[in-house]
């Protein structure tokens, strides 16, 4: 069987990315070619049935739903959990559990709610448990990570298909925010039953399949629901398994191990390039990357012109065109296109490191200055590059790579310099709308927030609190030009939705990227 061939996929009809890589001024490691792969120890596809075998970088963190707040989890338990509302591939909001909502009030939305819809275990989903779910989610008990709902007070039951949705100050895309994380149902009495632990254990939706078993770190795996409300998956059986590097993604998938490789990042597409039995598909994605600068510790970061010249210096279409093979699109400040609040009257930074040195001289470091870029290792490739970028400006950036359970970690704790003066950041803006790219980043009192700015945080209300979706509008325009003028952050692209596959599955995602394989098929 043949090997992985070392360095970046060859293309004869154009240049390489090395060579790219190289006319650009830059120079990113390769992957490192694996051992020569076999199929020992897996099942041919041939033989594997209707069964859908999908693989992520990574594996679940828990069987909780309430109790996990990344895409990785999130992708696995979508399957066996319903939200109330879901984002369609037309990418609008469409009804799940919800049949319907309406704003009764400012501060009251109103959810009818589908008949008929039960557990996995036979526990009716009622209003009571839509009550439940999302007061468990905002107990301070259950430590979720889920931020979506902080404006949720309480939920009262109107009727047993009818809840109220109480907040304090008015949440224009409460609806939104149910289509994922915070959307999710889970069974009241089963909890109390089995405890929080035993839920883990063995959880139960309402979602189109139900749960087997878990491995950590090896194996999920699911049977389809023949009772859920929209009709049984096409599929009998779904399994995820965590593939994280291209060499495991390529093994897998040519010993038979796995019928679909999911959120492959572009340098790790090129390693699967080219192989026989191996299909790469790309789809247009939300996922948006950018550096977040540390602007109140004092030093080079806290004056908005070395700012502006870091984005000046980082040539963000070479950077596609080289280090991500064309797959993701220049982001202009922080809104993807495809998001409510994108503004394409906001223009990207023009990439000159001259310019980028001359605003650097103005702000009295002539001779630039030295700093340290941290990443988790996923993307040790992007931040290499971007280091390279920099460095032709005058700016020396030491990238600091991190494994991502330690990246993840001092990403979300309360210490805001934990990931040093800059660090490579990405956000899946799975609501569609601009805030839930800056909630988290941009408002002096937020977690992730390194930038404070009056301005900045008056914006942030007006486009999270207006009635009015002109009004936020006109505030997520104004919120972008500033953001451009100060320069908080490193605007860098949104990326596609990349997949390898075998020749068995029939699915394609969403924008938003996220696993339901509901209607996901494969040939037999």
């Amino acid at each position: 069987m043949e090997r992985i061939r070392q360095g970046w996929a060859v293309d004869r009809n154009h240049p390489s990315r090395r060579d790219v890589v190289r006319l650009g001024g830059l120079l990113v490691p390769a992957v490192a070619a694996p051992a020569l792969l076999t199929g020992c120890g897996a099942d041919p596809a041939s033989s594997a049935g209707n069964v859908l075998r999908v693989s992520q970088p990574g594996d679940a963190t828990t069987m909780d739903p309430q109790k996990q707040g990344d895409m990785v989890s999130m992708n696995a338990l979508i399957n066996m959990f319903d939200t109330l509302t879901t984002r369609g591939r037309d990418n609008k909001l469409h009804p799940r559990l919800a049949l319907s909502w309406t704003a009764r009030s400012e501060r009251t939305w109103r959810f009818r709610l589908r008949p008929g819809v039960k557990f996995h275990n036979g526990e009716p989903c009622d209003a009571a448990a839509v009550k439940f779910s999302i007061e468990r989610l905002l107990d301070p008990a259950t430590k979720s990570p889920i931020v979506e709902l902080r404006y949720v007070k309480s939920v009262s039951v109107v009727d047993r298909l009818t809840v109220d949705v109480h907040t304090t100050l008015h949440d224009p895309i409460l609806p939104d925010k149910l289509s994922l994380f915070g959307g999710v149902v889970v069974p009241p009495r089963y909890i109390a039953r089995v405890g929080d632990e035993g839920f883990a254990n063995h959880p139960v939706g309402t979602g189109p399949f139900t749960f087997v078993s878990w491995q950590r770190d090896h194996q999920l795996r699911m049977r389809a629901n023949p009772g859920h409300w929209q009709g049984r998956p096409s599929v009998d059986e779904l399994v995820f398994s965590p593939a994280p590097n291209p060499s495991s993604s390529l093994a897998a998938l040519q010993s038979g191990g796995v019928d679909l490789v999911t959120g492959l990042t572009p340098d790790a597409a090129q390693q699967l390039d080219g192989y026989t039995g191996v299909t790469l598909d790309s789809y247009p994605g939300i996922r948006t990357s950018y550096l977040s600068l540390n602007t109140l510790d004092g030093g080079p970061l806290g004056d908005h012109r070395v700012r502006q010249a870091l984005n000046h210096a980082i040539d963000v279409p070479l950077l596609i065109k080289a280090v991500l093979g064309g797959k993701a699109r220049e982001v202009p400040a922080m809104i993807p296109r495809g998001a409510f609040g994108f503004d394409p009257s906001v223009k990207p930074f023009t990439r000159s490191a001259a310019k980028a040195r001359a605003l650097l001289a103005e702000a009295g470091y002539p001779h630039g200055f030295s700093t340290t870029l941290t990443a988790s290792n996923v993307d040790s490739n992007v931040a290499e590059a971007l280091s390279g970028l920099l460095a032709r400006a005058g700016v020396h950036a030491r990238v600091a790579l991190l494994d991502p359970g330690t990246y993840a970690a001092r990403l979300t704790s309360d210490d805001h310099g934990a990931l040093g003066p800059m660090y490579l950041a990405a956000s899946t803006v799975w609501t569609l709308d601009g805030e839930s790219m800056l909630q988290s980043v941009v408002r002096s009192d937020r977690r992730q927030s390194r930038w404070h700015s009056k301005e900045a945080d008056r914006l942030i209300d007006t486009e999270e609190l207006s009635v009015d979706p002109a009004e936020r509008a006109r505030a997520f325009s104004d919120l972008q030009r500033l953001m451009r003028e100060q320069a908080p952050f490193v605007f860098l692209y949104q990326l596609d939705n990349i997949l390898a596959r075998n020749a068995r599955p029939r699915w394609k995602p969403g924008v938003v990227g996220s696993l339901a394989m509901q209607n996901a098929e494969v040939t037999v």
